[in-house]
């Protein structure tokens, strides 16, 4: 039973450290624009994530070690 006289002011800071950290992020703006960032995701999806991923050539001839190969070369 003494337990209780350390538990319960315990959680009472706990539950006032958490409180302030909600606190904290509400005026920071933590939790402004919720849905922004998953709409960028969808937006970012119908770029390419690479502009070589659909043609190798192109790739090819514009890759640094191609560049270097024709100055030994030339």
């Amino acid at each position: 039973m003494d337990i209780l006289y350390l538990l319960i002011p315990l959680s009472s800071v706990l539950v006032l450290c958490i409180l302030a950290v909600f606190a904290w992020a509400l005026n920071s703006g933590q939790f402004d624009d919720v849905e922004q960032h998953g709409e960028q995701i969808l937006d970012a999806a119908q770029e390419p994530l690479d502009l070589s991923q659909g043609d190798q050539a192109s790739f090819i001839q514009q890759s640094p070690l191609s560049k270097k190969a024709e100055a030994i070369d030339g």
